[in-house]
C-alpha cells in the first residue's frame, strides 16, 4: 500500500470515528437515565421512611432543550410519583426570553409536598430578579438562603438552599436558623464547590448540580473541562462524609454545545431511609 493510499485511509477513518461520535454524542444528550439513590439516616422521621425525593439540576431551557423535551421530562417526573422534588437552578440557556417558557412547564410538575428550587450561575446570566418571580407566578418555592420546613402526618423535615457560589451571596445562618442535629436536613446548593465551606454536622443530604458531570468524559472516568476548583472531586455522584451523605447530579440538559459522552443526563430519585442507631 503506497503512503498516498494510506493517509487516505486515516483520513476517511478519522472523518467516520468523527461522525460516530457527534451523532452518539448528540444522542446520549437526550438518553435521560433515571438513578435511583437510597439515603439512610437515624434522623430520618417515622412518616417519611420510605418517601421519595425527585432531584433534577441544569436543565438549560433554550436552543438545545425545547418545551416539548421539558414537557416529556416532567411526564417522566410525575411517572414517578414523588413526595417532593427539588430543582437545582440553571434553568435557562443563557437568554431571559426561555425563563417563563421554562417555568410554565415546570408548573406542571406534581409533587404532593411541593416543588423546591435555587438559582444557578447561568438563572443569574439571564435575569435573578426575573426568575424569582417566575418561579412565584408558576408555584415553585424559592429556597435561596431560606428554607420552608416540610411536614408529612406529625413529622417535618427542613429544605433549604443557598445562593449561587458564583453570581449570589450564601447565608446558611438564614436557611438553618434553630435546626437541631436530631432533624433531617437538606442542602441545595447549585454549585457543589460550596460543600467545602459547610457545617457537616447539621446536614443530612446535600444536592447539587453546576458540573454536568463533566458533559464530556472520557468513558466516564474523567472530564477534561470541569467548572470546580476541587478537581474531579465533585464532578458526579454520590460523596459519602459519614453523617452528611452528597450527591452531584450529572444534570437534564447541555450548555455551549448539545453534546454530552459517557456522561448520560439523568433524573435522580431519591429514597429515605430510617436507620436504627
Amino acid at each position: 500500500m503506497t503512503i498516498l493510499l494510506q493517509n487516505k485511509l486515516i483520513i476517511r477513518l478519522l472523518i467516520i470515528s468523527g461522525l460516530f461520535f457527534l451523532s452518539y454524542s448528540f444522542f446520549e444528550s437526550r438518553w435521560i437515565k433515571i438513578t435511583e439513590i437510597e439515603i439512610k439516616s437515624v434522623d430520618v422521621p417515622d412518616s417519611f421512611d420510605g418517601s421519595k425525593i425527585v432531584f433534577i439540576s441544569d436543565i438549560h431551557r433554550g436552543p438545545f432543550l425545547s418545551a416539548q423535551r421539558l414537557s416529556g421530562i416532567v411526564d417522566r417526573i410525575n411517572a414517578i410519583e414523588p413526595e417532593v422534588i427539588i430543582l437545582g437552578g440553571d434553568y435557562v440557556h443563557y437568554n431571559i426570553k426561555y425563563v417563563e417558557p421554562a417555568f410554565i412547564g415546570f408548573s406542571k410538575l406534581r409533587a404532593d409536598l411541593g416543588v423546591y428550587a435555587v438559582l444557578g450561575n447561568h438563572d443569574h446570566y439571564a435575569d435573578a430578579g426575573f426568575t424569582r418571580k417566575m418561579m412565584t407566578k408558576y408555584g415553585i418555592n424559592n429556597i435561596d438562603n431560606q428554607s420552608s420546613w416540610v411536614r408529612k402526618g406529625n413529622d417535618s423535615i427542613k429544605i433549604g438552599g443557598v445562593g449561587d457560589m458564583w453570581e449570589d451571596i450564601q447565608q446558611p445562618e438564614n436557611t438553618f436558623k434553630g435546626l437541631k442535629e436530631s432533624n433531617f436536613a437538606i442542602l441545595v446548593t447549585h454549585n457543589p464547590d460550596y460543600i467545602e465551606r459547610m457545617n457537616t454536622d447539621l446536614i443530612d443530604l446535600t444536592l447539587s448540580g453546576h458540573t454536568h458531570g463533566g458533559q464530556i468524559t472520557f468513558f466516564g472516568l474523567w472530564a477534561p473541562i470541569l467548572p470546580s476548583l476541587y478537581g474531579q472531586k465533585y464532578r458526579y455522584g454520590l460523596v459519602d462524609w459519614g453523617k452528611m451523605k452528597s450527591y452531584i447530579s450529572s444534570g437534564v440538559g447541555a450548555v455551549d454545545l448539545p453534546f454530552r459522552f459517557f456522561c448520560r443526563p439523568e433524573i435522580v430519585v431519591i429514597r429515605l431511609k430510617k436507620t436504627k442507631l
